[in-house]
């Protein structure tokens, strides 16, 4: 009566699936218990960030390039990685030149 595998190895599987569930169990048994962590706190839109949103749902729809969607992108971005506004004006696109003159 040959099936395809032994009778030992039979065994030996579960026996090694028996041990792993008792390592989980005594793992389980052994960490003690943590409350979950408070979900963070969800602070009201301002107009500022409605007005933001509108403009990027209007972007969003837009095929053609516009400098107000690129400028809503970009304040989307600052406030997604938290950018403070203390940034340089090359880095926002304004009109400074990077040695500090107005440009032409």
């Amino acid at each position: 009566m040959l099936h395809g595998t032994s009778r030992t190895a039979k065994i030996a599987g579960v026996a090694a699936l028996a041990g792993l569930m008792m390592t989980v169990a005594i793992v389980a048994a052994v960490q003690p218990d943590e409350p979950a962590p408070a979900p963070p706190l969800v602070l009201p839109a301002d107009e500022g960030q409605a007005r933001l949103a509108r403009e990027l749902d209007r972007c969003a729809s837009l095929t053609m390039p516009d400098s107000g969607c690129e400028a809503a992108w970009a304040a989307n971005r600052r406030r997604f990685f938290r950018q403070d506004e203390s940034a340089p004006a090359t880095e926002r696109g304004g009109d400074m030149a990077p040695d500090g003159g107005v440009r032409p």
